[in-house]
């Protein structure tokens, strides 16, 4: 019973990077009747090459609880999906606690779960749903700064204050380390019973917008498929060795951050050059094109901050920074990143 579960994988279930996308979303359209765009689908895979923490926001309804919950169906292993509560202040209240009265431990699923993952080998989804009911930072703040931590080793999340004979396995001096073959994935909806994600949590995450609903299609009959940790991590570091970000976009983000930080006071920082490194590879190797993935890097990372400015006072600079990206990247390129700056043009 302490034996850590393998992943046993044949031929058929070691895809490529684009075939996972594309036999995902055939998945999700004929075994569940839920439709994902090929660039959602390929967003979500280079997001967990990314960040240990995804967000999906958007409006209700776009299939933002679905989208990790059908990617567990599809890898056979289900995505926990717990229900963030408002009353959340504290990772006790998500991860349970010691109740020194009935000298017994107040398990919550979330903790089951992560325990779990610890005798897997597969890919584990644990699904915040809701996840900005209560303050994201205060519920999940050991999470932020351990996984930011470069040796996994150091993962070590504190459950109990000291270690009891009769302890679970794999909790050492009452700590857990949080598995790597683990993914968190909350998802927002942007209104007003909600409270806003701060650049804390966000700049440490992979966030996908969801704001509308993708076209149905019939997709082809595929089958699920067994993936293990290990595999998909290969996949990845196949990935960023075999597409690395061309010089050319490598000096055009430089000359982009210069102006940005000089204008706006706002910075890519070490932790979005990361990020990016990490993130364009795996979507191009999702089939995408390097320029789309450095558009999503640019809108969700650097220009969302755009929002804390005083816009009004900023038109021209905006502007400015229109015809930068112009002659940066080529006309009419970073379509997403150009859209948010229009649109604030716009409101001013």
């Amino acid at each position: 019973k302490y034996t850590v579960l393998p992943t046993l994988m044949t031929n058929k279930d070691k895809l490529s990077l684009s075939e996972l996308v594309t036999h995902f979303i055939n998945y999700a359209s004929s075994h569940h009747n839920i439709y994902y765009s090929e660039k959602i689908a390929s967003t979500f895979i280079a997001g967990l090459a990314t960040s240990k923490i995804l967000i999906l926001e958007g409006i209700s309804g776009t299939g933002k609880t679905s989208l990790p919950y059908v990617f567990g169906k599809f890898i056979k292993n289900d995505a926990t999906i717990i229900s963030v509560q408002p009353s959340w202040r504290d990772r006790f209240e998500m991860m349970g606690y010691y109740n020194e009265f009935t000298k017994k431990f107040n398990e919550t699923e979330f903790l089951t779960s992560l325990y779990d993952a610890s005798y897997r080998t597969d890919i584990n989804l644990i699904v915040l749903d809701e996840m900005n009911l209560a303050r994201v930072e205060y519920y999940f703040a050991d999470f932020l700064s351990l996984l930011e931590l470069p040796n996994s080793d150091e993962w070590l999340i504190e459950v109990v204050p000291e270690q009891l004979i009769g302890d679970p396995m794999h909790l050492k001096e009452g700590k857990l380390q949080i598995p790597k073959n683990v993914w968190f994935v909350g998802t927002a909806n942007n209104d007003d019973s909600t409270f806003g994600i701060t650049d804390k949590v966000y700049d440490r995450a992979s966030s996908i917008v969801m704001n509308e609903k993708a076209k149905p299609f019939k997709g082809q009959m595929l089958e699920t498929i067994n993936i293990s940790y290990e595999y998909l991590e290969e996949l990845f570091k196949t990935a960023y060795k075999d597409h690395e970000i061309s010089n050319k976009n490598l000096v055009a983000l430089e000359k982009l951050d210069e102006f940005i930080s000089e204008t706006f006071q706002i910075t890519f920082g070490n932790r979005i050059i990361n990020q990016l490194y990490k993130f364009i590879p795996v979507y191009v190797a999702c089939g995408r094109s390097e320029i789309e993935g450095i558009d999503y890097i640019i809108a969700r990372k650097i220009i969302r901050k755009f929002e804390t400015l005083n816009l009004p006072f900023l038109k021209n600079e905006l502007e400015t920074l229109l015809q930068l990206f112009d002659q940066l990247f080529g006309k009419n390129q970073l379509k997403e990143s150009r859209d948010m700056i229009a649109k604030f043009i716009k409101q001013i």
